[in-house]
């Protein structure tokens, strides 16, 4: 008999061990963490919204044309340009609303014979636009349109006869690509149709002015 409850206690130590280290052996398998995959960054979207000033410059390229009694069919007008701009953006979702304005010094100039030994010219000083945009935010690149009010002068000079010096409000429409550069800095690209309409010209004539413009410009943002 005491045989027998000797190896009954062996076998219940035993049975004991075992259950202890299949214990020991399960906690330390939910201890150790599973391997997971980090999850993949993704960068924070650009946004547009907010007030800059910038700088822009370019050249245009168009057409003019005098009435009588100084007729002279249209010719053809080129120069530079060069000056300031100041905006503001609202960005929902991808879409982009914004207001720009901006005011440029102009060597936009031509001229033709208009009588014998006698040229008639046309230039245009400065030209501002006032316009809204319309764009589409891809994160840092943003084309748009745009289309709205310009203002410039249209300065004609007949040798011998006078000048004149007027300043006329007509309209513009274009586009652009606008796009994050570093920082707080944006660059674009633009054309714009610009058409002043006809200004008095000397002896009751007038010119007609419309030009083409290509600029690119740098904007600094304020958030």
């Amino acid at each position: 008999m005491k045989r027998v409850v000797l190896a009954s206690l062996a076998a219940f130590a035993m049975c004991a061990t075992c259950a202890t280290t299949a214990t020991t052996a399960t906690a330390a398998d939910l201890g150790r963490a599973l391997p997971t995959k980090a999850p993949e960054y993704v960068p924070p979207m650009y946004s547009w919204t907010g007030f800059y000033l910038g700088i822009n410059g370019g050249g245009g390229w168009g057409t003019s044309s005098f009435s009588a009694p100084f007729t002279t069919g249209s010719f053809d007008t080129s120069g530079g340009v060069v000056g300031g701009t100041i905006g503001y953006n609202w960005q929902t979702g991808p879409v982009v609303f914004g207001l720009e304005g901006d005011i440029d010094w102009s060597g936009i100039r031509g001229d033709t014979i208009c009588a014998p030994l006698t040229s008639c010219e046309t230039r245009n000083d400065w030209l501002g636009t006032f316009r809204g945009r319309l764009g589409y935010a891809a994160n840092m690149f943003m084309p748009y349109i745009t289309g709205g009010l310009a203002v410039g002068n249209i300065k004609t000079n007949i040798p011998g006869f006078g000048s004149s010096d007027e300043t006329n409000a007509g309209w513009t429409i274009g586009a652009g690509l606008e796009t994050k550069i570093a920082g707080p800095w944006s660059a674009k690209i633009e054309y714009l149709f610009v058409d002043l309409g006809r200004g008095d010209s000397v002896l009751g004539s007038d010119a007609k002015f419309r030009t083409n413009l290509v600029r690119a410009g740098v904007n600094y943002r304020f958030w």
